[in-house]
This record gives C-alpha cells, structure tokens and sequence, in this order.
C-alpha cells in the first residue's frame, strides 16, 4: 500500500505513519518540517496555509490513500483534496465527533444532526464548523464511496500534544494528596491514538467509506481504573483522594479542561463526550487495549521527552492550578 499523511509528524499523524510503516506500507509525508517525522518515511515540505504551499505535491506520485488529520480553515482540505484526487484511491479525513450539534443526545450515532453554517471554502472559523467544513471539502473531491470521515472522540496516548494524560500523570508523578474527581467508577470513553491509526488503516485495506464514530466503547476504563494507572506506573507517593462532583463544580473548577478527562456524570456534557455510539467501528474492527498499556506506554513516552509534553499552540492548555486544589482538599 502507497500511503500520504498530510501531516504525519505529530500525535495522530505520527500513530498513522508508524502504524503504516508497521505494515510494510511505503509512506510519504507532506509536513512542514517542524518535527522530524519517523524514519523510513518519504518527507515532501510545505505550508498549505501558503500559496503554492502545496507544490511538492503537485509534482506527480500517487497513492492508495490519503489521510489528512487538518484541524483549521477547511479550504486547505478543500485545496489538496481537489489536487489529489487523480491521484489517489481514498481520501480518508480525521474529523471529530465535535461535528455534532449540541447537546449530542447520550448514544450519540453517526447519524445525529450536524452543525450548521459548515463550508469548504472559507478560512478559519471555530473548531466543530472547520472540522465539518473539512468533511465537505473530501466529500466534495473524492465522493461518498472514496471517502472516510473519522470522527474522532477523546484520544489518548503516546505523542499526545493537548496535556490531557500527560497532565494527570505529571500531576500524580509530583506526590501528595491529589484532587480526584468522583466518582471514581465513572466510565469513561475514548480511544488510543494507536488503536485509532490501526482502525483506519485497516478501513483503507477494506476501503470503507462514509463517516464513522471512532472511539473506545464507554466504560472500556472508568476514572477510577484510570488515575490508578497513573500512580501505578509513576510509583509516585501520591494518595488520590476522591471528591463529590458538587465539591468539585462547587469551588468554579472547570470540567474537562482544569481537569481533564472528567466531566461531572449525568451531564449534558457527559452525554456528549462519554456516551458516544460507536457500534458501527467496533463491528468493523476496532480493538481497544488496556487502560493501563495507554498510561504506561505515554509515561515512557513523555520520560524519554524530559518530562515535558508538546503543546499545540491551537490548542488552550489544560490542568488545575495547585493553589486550588489544595484549597479545594483543605476545604
């Protein structure tokens, strides 16, 4: 198989090369340069938020497929979807679940309503309208049957660059009495970045198409199985002391961002990031690990680094400020 990552050198585009190259694919990787990417790839430069950023491209080559993990102003999907479609077989879209309208009801299919005001051609507006307007464009170039839309949920994992694990593991990692927000068996849901790259690659050797919810199933780790991961793989001297979700609300701590992951149960919110369907995926294949090779393997991972995760600069940062949370525990 002849793979192009636009993209290919962080996070999701990183799991996808290295899965690919995993498989004997031959891979090219269209990518600005900033980060190396993974040895044994084709590297081909450019900025596609410039003009004639996408010239190393339009030399020649083709491809089986295409994946593009894009995440600003659709046009550049729009731009290289229509400069590749000659040339490749499938043009496979990482979008999110975030495509939704809100409130996502809990069961969330792929066949809930979309947000609205998406479009192809325009620049950079607000995350769930450009990741939608992202779905148009490689609709628009390779058709339904030649394209797949992955709605990503919550990732995990090795590489990532949003500080979600690698906050609670470094946040563990430091010791003491550690604000845990209960209840502790809350499921939780989400996917390993590297079972999300597997499920795609095998999706394009099964040529699939069409959008598909591309998560863990709901409860695969509760938060509970979760933070105990983390102080087990950091053996850190850290007590996890579990907090009412009232407490928690109660002293202004903001879900998902000051504490990541977690989100108060029986929440709109909840609902719509935890509650998501994702039969159609598991039905063709996906397969989600422990709970505890994602926690161990991204401590490896973020050891090896010097401790210090990568942070998309598109991205607001996540985490509790100490003084809080000692605040909150001595309350």
């Amino acid at each position: 198989m002849r793979l192009l990552l636009l993209g290919g050198t962080e996070f999701v585009g990183r799991a996808v090369a290295e899965a690919a190259l995993g498989r004997g694919w031959e891979v090219t990787v269209f990518h600005r340069g900033r980060h190396e990417p993974p040895a044994g790839v084709r590297s081909l430069h450019g900025d596609r938020t410039l003009p004639d950023g996408l010239a190393a491209l339009a030399g020649g080559g083709e491809w089986d497929a295409v994946v593009d993990t894009w995440s600003a102003a659709p046009r550049a999907v729009r731009d290289a979807a229509r400069l590749l479609r000659g040339r490749a077989g499938r043009y496979v879209y990482v979008s999110s679940c975030s495509v939704y309208a809100w409130p996502r009801p809990a069961g969330c299919t792929e066949d809930a309503p979309l947000v609205e005001g998406a479009s192809a051609d325009v620049d950079q507006t607000e995350y769930p309208r450009d990741k939608r307007g992202g779905e148009l464009a490689a609709v628009d170039a390779f058709g339904a049957e030649r394209s797949l839309l992955v709605r990503a949920g919550l990732i995990l994992g090795p590489y990532e660059n949003v500080g979600r694990l690698p906050w609670w593991l470094t946040r563990i990692a430091r010791g003491g009495p550690v604000l845990a927000p209960g209840p502790r068996d809350l499921p939780l849901q989400y996917v390993d970045v590297r079972d999300l790259a597997e499920w795609v690659l095998g999706a394009v050797e099964r040529e699939s198409s069409g959008p598909y919810n591309l998560v863990g199933p709901t409860g695969h780790a509760t938060t509970g199985e979760l933070l105990e991961a983390c102080r087990s793989v950091t053996a850190a001297a850290a007590e996890l002391r579990w907090t009412d979700p009232d407490v928690v609300l109660a002293a202004g701590i903001e879900p998902w961002t000051q504490l990541p992951v977690w989100v108060p149960p029986d929440s709109e919110l909840y609902a719509g990031v935890h509650r998501i369907d994702v039969s159609r995926a598991l039905a063709t294949g996906l397969a989600c690990r422990p709970a505890g090779e994602t926690v161990a393997d991204t401590w490896a991972w973020l050891r090896d680094i010097g401790g210090t995760a990568p942070q998309r600069p598109d991205r607001p940062g996540v985490g509790l400020d100490p003084e809080v949370e000692a605040k909150v525990l001595g309350a």
